[in-house]
């Protein structure tokens, strides 16, 4: 390894670093204020007032009532929690979905279909991955009683869904709209007065805060039932003793990335685009994976590449940390060999070529851009 560079780490769409100010607000939690909120002593009254507050600093930030807001461990409980909840309380006979969802979403509502609860059905998509919104249409008139499961920004190809458009679709039908809105939330404004969702989610530790801790919005009068049983906490919606600190960190990351988000966006699209133009430069006949190269259509913080010089994804990542470059691989594989992205694979399994993604967060700077480069030109020639 080359000892004498600095380490660059392009998988943020994987997990971010905690933002000094986050773990600043969050110390005092684990050296002070260290009572059970749950306790009715006034110590157990004081970490209750800390849990509440974070609490109201998230739904004033998404423009919900504190009500709507429940805390979770993370994304995965959330999306699980909602799916759950839909088809053991909610009514729901069918569930509506991609082949490209995050596996908390897959995975669980397969799991429901093989139970002999739910039908699962799956929406068309492009070679793109761009969802048809004729073919949900289509799924929704012949399907009562649904949820429509569908992620906001795609973790591998960053391919943007547009929220509104899926509501109405979902509100024409009497549908149940869910959105796994992990990657974005902290990067995009989400504004639940305006958008037409049901139940969305936040992750801290996709931007900047704690991991272990996360939480799910649920429209007011949406029907919603615990995942976690055992206890009263959040409003007896999701058992065991509440992570305080978590809570705090948290609300602050939110805070911070509502704060800043303009700036932010502004430094990673510049730094994407200057990626984006250096790969073309470089690597003729390099190709984007979905909507990654599309500043407007996709996630700014992600990018997602073939090479088609390359045939050795892992061999590709392996050299690549070597140099202490961190990026996150995923190739279209259909051989049964080894286990590649269901994303890519659903798109085209047949491609050649090695696919890398590489996701940015405020930390990152040109010179590093300019480094993965020069790397990559050495590895690829």
């Amino acid at each position: 390894m080359n000892s004498t560079q600095t380490p660059i780490y392009l998988d943020n769409a994987a997990t971010t670093s905690i933002d000094p100010e986050v773990w600043k607000e969050m110390q005092p939690y684990f050296e002070q204020f260290t009572a059970n909120p749950s306790s009715i002593h006034s110590h157990g009254r004081q970490a209750k007032v800390i849990v509440e507050k974070a609490r109201k600093t998230i739904a004033t930030l998404l423009n919900a009532s504190p009500s709507e807001i429940f805390f979770t461990s993370g994304g995965t409980e959330a999306d699980n929690t909602v799916i759950q909840s839909a088809v053991l309380y909610g009514g729901v006979k069918t569930i509506i979905t991609s082949p490209l969802e995050h596996h908390a979403v897959l995975h669980t509502a397969e799991a429901w279909e093989k139970l002999g609860m739910v039908d699962l059905k799956m929406v068309k998509v492009d070679a793109d991955g761009v969802i048809d919104l004729a073919d949900l249409e289509k799924l929704l008139s012949a399907s009562p009683n649904t949820l429509v499961s569908l992620m906001h920004g795609n973790n591998e190809i960053g391919n943007l869904l547009d929220l509104h458009a899926v509501g109405d679709l979902c509100e024409k039908y009497g549908a149940l709209f869910h959105s796994d809105t992990v990657q974005t939330m902290g990067h995009f404004v989400h504004n639940v007065q305006e958008l037409p969702v049901h139940f969305l989610v936040g992750a801290g530790h996709k931007f900047h805060g704690p991991k272990g801790i996360g939480f799910l919005y649920a429209k007011s009068g949406t029907k919603f039932s615990p995942l976690m049983h055992g206890g009263a906490q959040e409003r007896n919606q999701r058992g065991g003793t509440e992570n305080v600190y978590g809570m705090v960190g948290i609300a602050k990351a939110l805070s911070l990335a509502y704060e800043k988000m303009a700036d932010h966006e502004t430094h990673i699209k510049d730094l994407k685009t200057y990626f984006i133009q250096g790969l073309q430069n470089n690597f003729p006949g390099i190709e984007f994976n979905g909507l990654s190269a599309d500043i407007d259509k996709s996630l700014y913080t992600v990018l997602n590449v073939r090479f088609p010089q390359v045939q050795d994804g892992d061999m590709l990542l392996f050299k690549l940390d070597i140099e202490k470059i961190s990026a996150s691989g995923g190739s279209a594989c259909s051989s049964g060999t080894s286990v590649g992205s269901h994303v890519l694979t659903a798109l085209n399994p047949n491609a050649e070529g090695a696919a890398v993604r590489f996701s940015f967060s405020k930390n990152n700077t040109k010179a590093e851009i300019d480094r993965v480069l020069e790397v990559l030109r050495n590895i690829i020639s």
